[in-house]
């Protein structure tokens, strides 16, 4: 593309009256025009060459000569302004640096520029560069530079590593070009020679720092196309290290060295060129500087790259998960390339040979903590020997050298059915699983380096596997291997002092390595569409075949991976008082081991999703789950106690304990008066505070509590008042009213009209609410709501404000009712789930209660966006919901009510 600016600028010859020639002031609001109209024509241009289908390198080419036009062009002419008579040949110097410097930019990327100069006429330098800058901040592009002498670079370079870098990345714009020479020939004496290793050491911390800023893995559903690993500065890492270590200037001079081959550059141009494809399209859509692929824009970038949803996928999915793909592609190319680097010369080695090579067995040898292999043929006389590499690694506690990184993808061929099947092989495989050390990092390696995938290919399904949301933190693959890997810790005892009981289960399980299966094969089904928990067990029996487990091992490996949402659903959004339930749970699970196995593996399964998703609520509640399921299994006959009986000697143990403060007869009347459920979901000593409470209630009054459980990061707030139609939903509408978050609900409903419910809440944040200014507002609220001086629909709504709910688009799932009249004996049950927003557990019970519905029990439960609440229900006369017509109309109501806009 040619750039035709002079067509853009009036004709520079014009006059200005006794001056002669205007000067660039006078000139300067149709320079400016003239700029913009450039720009502007020639931006939609390479926005059209783009969108066309152009290469990543072809547009950034053209940005960059397109920039390079313009500001040549208004160099030029503001130093004729201000150019002296007489004098000769300057130094003065117009540089690009940084990514400028390289040619790379991006539609709205930074500019950076240094004017270098020799010292002489500082003033008349700084003229120029202000006249430039304000020029082009004034056309609103994102400019830096910086005024300098040869001594000032030196002087800086040494001491700061920003300004190494970007000076190593420069090149002239115009000026003085002998001058500029003078520039690189001082920056290689002076600091490079003289820094280099010091430099390549700092940019490798530099590059394990910015990891961890923007998130340690490749695989983040929302990376940084810049800065996530990956990424562009993965690659500039990569060349900025190889041009320090063998002083070159163009990376094609690293093929003529033989550093680099032919193929390496070229897939280190491709590489550049997808990730500055995907960077301009984020630019072009954002208007601006944009490097996150938020999800918004990974939607229009899956459109833009021609992706199409289909039956098992949707467009933005497959986008990604070919995004991850070269990701790590790029990863290992750069990592590869700074390792050379980072090598000592190897001319010692030579001389010495094996006397410093330790010999481990199998053709493998442990140099400089790595374990290499001298003779790579080893690897395809014997092919078991690639399954061995990652055995010996790991059993030593030694690193990989690159070389045998590059050898396992080289021979990926070699891993056939033939070799997924050997007997030496999979006995490696499981003595990998076994080991005390090193068992997800080895699991993550071979991820990394794709051998996992072939030597299961199942598992190849769900590779960079994307899960289009906001609760889950990675790939559908690395949130398995971070599952793996929260078994461990829990084997190495990380979690013992807060976790005592799955530390305990965990050191119990007889087959370790049985339980990593399962974890790491519990989403395998995920590749395959819908039903991912059917779909994985499905595979279960091939891939037990191929690894030569036993029947019983197969069976329970199935048994794990279908059932591996159960015990959340059941922790999480079943009633866990109901003994019928819990019976029909523990039948499931048919014995203690399979039991605790599963118990383990939702753990796991719920802690690998990200760092706040596991809670001291959620932990309580699978606790609960596992204890009673457990005590089921141990007595084993599966039959219920008799109510009967159980109950009267709660009633009997509550009287006692209130004894000396309360009538006999007025403690009975209460415990007459609650319902079994109540009576038998909490132990004795918390009925008898539950009777006290109720006792106090005056007629028509209201009592709160609030009780702050530290360890827990929640506080229970209890409201026992006299039953009203809606009072849940008045409660749960102060609570929206009030910004605070309901974990959990226990509702309790005695026959003489008291009601006592029990609430868990927290901040939105997930903080628990400490302030007592903020509880007694919360109080008088509910005053104002119970005694009729205030309509809880009001309060809601002068209230609320925007949260960042509301912030940032997210993902959408269409919202689901589902009505279950089979899982509990006396109520409907209704599971709801669908997006967050605020006030919706308001619309929720305030729409049941229209319905004319009772809400029995409620369970409450939001994975950052994703709200999945569960309401057990009867009619007004106590009964279960059964007309199919009724049920419809209830299904309807609360999906338009979830629905509506905010």
């Amino acid at each position: 593309m040619q750039f035709d600016i002079d067509r853009y600028f009036p004709d520079t010859s014009q006059e200005s009256g006794d001056s002669g020639r205007a000067s660039f002031e006078e000139k300067r609001p149709l320079y400016l025009a003239a700029s913009k109209h450039f720009l502007t024509h020639y931006r939609e241009e390479i926005k059209s060459v783009h969108r066309g289908g152009a290469a990543g390198t072809t547009v950034v080419k053209h940005i960059t000569a397109m920039t390079d036009t313009l500001i040549r062009k208004l160099f030029r002419s503001i130093t004729r302004d201000v150019a002296q008579p007489g004098r000769g040949r300057e130094h003065l110097t117009l540089m690009a640096i940084g990514g400028y410097g390289r040619g790379e930019l991006n539609p709205h990327s930074d500019i950076d520029l240094m004017f270098l100069y020799g010292g002489k006429d500082a003033a008349r330098v700084e003229d120029i560069a202000q006249k430039l800058l304000y020029f082009l901040w004034d056309m609103r592009l994102d400019v830096g530079y910086s005024v300098r002498t040869l001594q000032d670079c030196v002087e800086m370079a040494s001491s700061d590593l920003t300004v190494r870098t970007a000076l190593l990345d420069s090149r002239v714009l115009a000026g003085s070009r002998v001058f500029f020479r003078e520039f690189e020939k001082v920056m290689l004496t002076q600091i490079l020679a003289k820094k280099s290793d010091s430099f390549i050491r700092d940019k490798v911390a530099e590059l394990r720092k910015r990891r961890e800023k923007y998130g340690s893995s490749v695989y983040l559903l929302e990376p940084n196309v810049k800065e996530s690993e990956g990424g562009l500065r993965d690659l500039h890492t990569a060349l900025w290290v190889m041009k320090i270590k063998y002083k070159v200037k163009d990376p094609k001079e690293l093929v003529v060295k033989g550093i680099l081959s032919e193929e390496e550059l070229a897939s280190y141009h491709e590489a550049l060129s997808y990730l500055w494809r995907v960077r301009n399209e984020l630019h072009f859509l954002a208007g601006r500087k944009n490097d996150q692929l938020t999800f918004e824009a990974q939607t229009e970038l899956a459109s833009f790259f021609g992706y199409e949803d289909s039956a098992r996928t949707l467009a933005v999915e497959e986008f990604m998960r070919d995004y991850y793909l070269h990701a790590n592609r790029v990863e290992h190319l750069a990592s590869s390339l700074i390792a050379r680097c980072m090598r000592k010369e190897e001319g010692a080695f030579k001389i010495l040979g094996y006397f410093i090579r330790r010999p481990i067995g199998e053709g493998f040898y442990i140099l400089k903590g790595e374990l290499v292999i001298p003779d790579e043929s080893v690897i395809e006389k014997e092919p078991a020997r690639l399954m061995k590499i990652f055995e010996y690694a790991q059993k030593h506690g030694v690193e990989i050298s690159v070389a045998v990184k590059s050898l396992i993808r080289k021979n990926l061929h070699l891993v056939n059915d033939k070799f997924r099947r050997s007997r030496e092989v999979n006995q490696s495989f499981f003595a990998i699983l076994r080991s005390d050390k090193g068992v997800p990092e080895t699991l993550r390696l071979m991820h990394h380096l794709e051998f996992l995938n072939h030597f299961i290919p199942e598992f190849g399904h769900i590779y960079c596997k994307v899960q289009h949301d906001l609760y889950h933190i990675y790939t559908v693959d690395i949130h398995s291997l971070f599952a793996v890997e929260e078994i461990v810790k829990l084997l190495r005892g990380e979690h013992e002092k807060e976790l005592p009981l799955l530390t305990s289960l965990a050191r119990q399980v007889d087959k370790r390595e049985l339980l990593l299966l399962a974890v790491l094969f519990h989403d395998i089904g995920k590749g395959e569409g819908g039903g991912h928990a059917e779909k994985g067990a499905a595979m279960m029996p091939t891939i037990a075949r191929r690894m030569g487990l036993s029947k019983e091992d197969s069976e329970r490996l199935e048994f794990l991976v279908r059932q591996h949402l159960l015990f959340a659903h059941i922790a999480q959004r079943r009633d866990l008082h109901d003994e019928k339930m819990i019976v029909q749970f523990a039948r499931q699970m048919e014995k203690s081991e399979n039991l605790k196995m599963l118990y383990l593996l939702t753990y796991a399964d719920i802690r690998a999703v990200g760092t706040d998703v596991w809670t001291e609520w959620k932990a309580r509640l699978l606790q609960e789950l596992y204890e009673k399921a457990f005590n089921v299994l141990e007595r084993g006959d599966f039959r219920l106690e008799a109510h009967s009986e159980r109950v009267k000697k709660v009633k009997r143990k509550v009287v006692e304990l209130l004894g000396d403060e309360y009538p006999a007869a007025a403690v009975r009347e209460e415990l007459r008066a609650m319902t079994i459920r109540h009576l038998l979901s909490n132990p004795a000593a918390v009925i008898a505070e539950h009777v006290k409470i109720l006792h106090a209630l005056e007629p028509g009054g209201v009592l709160t509590h609030v009780t702050h459980v530290q360890e827990g990061g929640y506080s229970t707030y209890s409201i026992c008042t006299w039953d009203i139609p809606g009072l849940f939903s008045m409660i749960t509408g102060v609570m929206a009213a009030n910004g605070i978050n309901i974990l959990g609900a226990q509702i309790h409903t005695s026959s003489n009209g008291k009601v006592l419910d029990i609430l868990q809440v927290n901040s939105p944040q997930g903080f628990m609410i400490i302030e007592e200014s903020r509880w007694s507002r919360v109080d008088e609220d509910l005053r104002q709501v119970l005694t009729g001086k205030i309509r809880v629909a009001s309060l809601v709504a002068k209230r609320q404000r925007p949260t960042l709910l509301t912030e940032r688009p997210k993902p959408r799932f269409p919202s689901r009712v589902d009505i279950d009249n089979e899982v509990s004996s006396d109520y409907t049950v209704i599971d709801i789930y669908t997006h967050d927003k605020v006030g919706l557990l308001y619309r929720i019970t305030s729409t049941l209660t229209d319905l004319g519905l009772y809400i029995g029990i409620a369970k409450i439960s939001t994975k950052v966006d994703q709200v999945a609440d569960v309401f057990y229900v009867k009619d007004i006369f106590g009964h279960k919901i059964t007309s199919v017509e009724r049920l419809e109309e209830i299904r309807e109501k609360l999906r338009v009510a979830v629905e509506q806009p905010e």
